[in-house]
């Protein structure tokens, strides 16, 4: 029997969010990282790592050393995406009400869930180099570990003594988004009674900037990195890389409760699909994302008419954006809820994307404020949606949509509810 737990929350169903952490390039921290959005200004510029390269631009965490904050004795012997996630969950650790330094918590009933969509690769140019040369010995034995995908949750689970499941989701783009909803089950099925759950994700690295210009997918604008990544704007012509991390810290509402937390919002439905039609394009109709929507709303029990924001996926690519927004148009019909796109201002972190956006989701419905999609001058013809730009927009809000699609067809979508 389901039973009310407070303002918005379903005991049994809902999941509450009690803890927030994010590393992302409009800075380090919960708050940093708002203003930023808030200020909807796009943050890429010239990388140095990227020099040379026919983009060689990029959204860079500034200031990020990873030395300093987790100290050089972790630090040598991981990467850097391993780095931002464990600087993100001591954080939504610590805004939870827990002590990083040593959790007042039973560490076997606290699972580990994060999403990566590639990994850092970090050490990866100087290891090949030192194969081909012949110098295996010359091979750092960090080289495999510090780069699995699945180390950002080992990592954050020996960092934080999370002793219970300890997972990590890979479904490109979705990963983030992913992570949580796995996470939200684990909670629901009883398997743990505190998840740390999120993304993170490096990618300023040259092969991955070579490797998606060869696909056509990144802007070439260089003369205008800034302006750059323009979600649903006319003049939109790809993706700009970056990186970040975005952790959640969620337990189920009595839990939450009988410690006295504090409840920054409600997980109230997940919903995943599989397009099944192409390794890179979606499917052009968006069946596939509209499956996965309506799966969340029905996982929350609600109806379209009561999702009051939308924070969308759009990467800024002409194809992606186009099929996000007549998918939207059409499920929300005349009076679509007003959207927008964290990528304009932070560029896109693929497998933190779904966390570091899921997180401003709960900020937004919490502080009744939408973030403005950056560099968005002039909607494209035909989008007949609403999105929020230019400032920030004051709008009473219960609940809202995050989405996340990734390469594959892979969609995950996830419905918070208001505190």
């Amino acid at each position: 029997m389901t039973g009310q737990a407070g303002p918005g929350g379903r005991d049994g169903q809902d999941i509450a969010v009690t803890g927030l952490g994010l590393v992302t390039p409009a800075g380090m921290g919960v708050e940093a990282s708002w203003d930023g959005l808030c200020a909807g200004v796009g943050l890429a510029a010239s990388d140095p790592e990227l020099a040379g390269l026919p983009v060689d631009f990029a959204c860079q965490v500034p200031g990020f050393d990873g030395a300093e904050l987790l100290g050089r004795r972790l630090t040598w012997r991981i990467d850097r995406f391993i780095q931002l996630a464990l600087v993100a969950a001591r954080e939504a650790v610590a805004d939870a009400g827990f002590s990083a330094a040593e959790p007042d918590w039973d560490g076997t009933r606290v699972a580990t869930v994060l999403g990566v969509a590639t990994n850092g690769g970090d050490q990866w140019p100087a290891a090949y180099q030192n194969l081909a040369e012949g110098r295996v010995d010359a091979i750092s034995p960090t080289t495999l570990p510090r780069s699995l995908p699945n180390m950002a949750a080992g990592e954050v689970a020996v960092d934080l003594r999370a002793m219970g499941p300890c997972l990590t989701t890979c479904s490109a783009c979705a990963s983030g988004a992913s992570a949580i909803g796995v996470a939200r089950d684990l909670l629901r099925s009883g398997a743990c009674d505190i998840a740390i759950t999120g993304g993170a994700d490096s990618t300023r690295v040259p092969m991955g900037s070579a490797a998606f210009h060869r696909m056509r997918a990144l802007s070439t604008r260089r003369h205008d990195p800034a302006g750059a990544s323009r979600p649903f704007d006319a003049d939109r012509d790809g993706f700009v890389l970056s990186e970040g991390a975005g952790i959640l810290v969620l337990e189920r509402p009595e839990h939450a409760r009988a410690r006295g937390a504090r409840i920054r919002g409600y997980l109230s439905g997940y919903g995943a699909s599989s397009d099944a039609y192409h390794h890179t394009t979606p499917e052009p109709d968006g069946d596939g994302a509209r499956r996965a929507a309506l799966a969340a709303l029905k996982d929350a029990g609600a109806e379209p008419a009561e999702v009051d924001h939308i924070n969308a996926h759009g990467t800024s690519t002409p194809q992606g954006d186009r099929i996000e927004a007549n998918m939207l148009a059409e499920l929300f019909g005349a009076t679509p809820p007003p959207v927008t796109s964290a990528k304009g201002v932070l560029g896109h972190t693929l497998g933190a994307a779904g966390a570091v956006e899921a997180a401003a989701t709960v900020l937004t419905l919490q502080r009744g404020l939408i973030p403005p999609t950056a560099n968005l001058d002039r909607l494209d013809a035909g989008m007949d949606i609403d999105v929020v730009t230019k400032a920030p927009r004051a709008h009473k809000m219960a609940a809202a949509l995050s989405n996340a699609f990734g390469f594959g067809g892979q969609n995950a979508v996830l419905f918070f509810r208001a505190a």
